[in-house]
């Protein structure tokens, strides 16, 4: 009769504990679960003669880009709004205006920040 006591004791506790390492493990993760990558709405401004066609991101100081951001070309004298995902505190964000030729600029993933290309923007055409 003992050994059934004992038996009934210590499977009850096993089962008690189990429970608790459950609800704690749910405790942890649920949380982590709903940490997302913060939103951020860059405006585009294109003062240059140049139209933009494409724009991508990247890591500062990195050439793993991502696909085009642009939902159409921002034209000489207008502007786009692209909201973004990021997931570091800066971003790189590369232009590749009509001609073939790469701009860039980094900047803080935070607020709602803003890029004015102009002619005087340093271009990259390979040459």
């Amino acid at each position: 009769m003992r050994n059934l006591q004992q038996h009934l004791i210590n499977s009850r506790t096993c089962v008690a504990l189990m429970f608790l390492a459950v609800l704690s493990a749910i405790c942890v993760l649920a949380p982590l679960s709903r940490a997302t990558a913060p939103s951020i709405t860059v405006s585009v401004v294109n003062n240059s003669q140049k139209a933009v066609s494409h724009l991508y991101l990247a890591s500062a100081g990195s050439d793993n880009w991502t696909g085009d951001q642009l939902s159409g070309a921002v034209d000489a004298g207008a502007n786009q709004s692209v909201s973004v995902t990021w997931s570091e505190s800066t971003v790189q964000l590369i232009a590749e205006d009509e001609d073939g030729c790469f701009l860039k600029t980094t900047i803080d993933n935070s607020g709602s920040p803003s890029w004015t290309i102009t002619n005087s923007t340093t271009r990259d055409c390979g040459y």
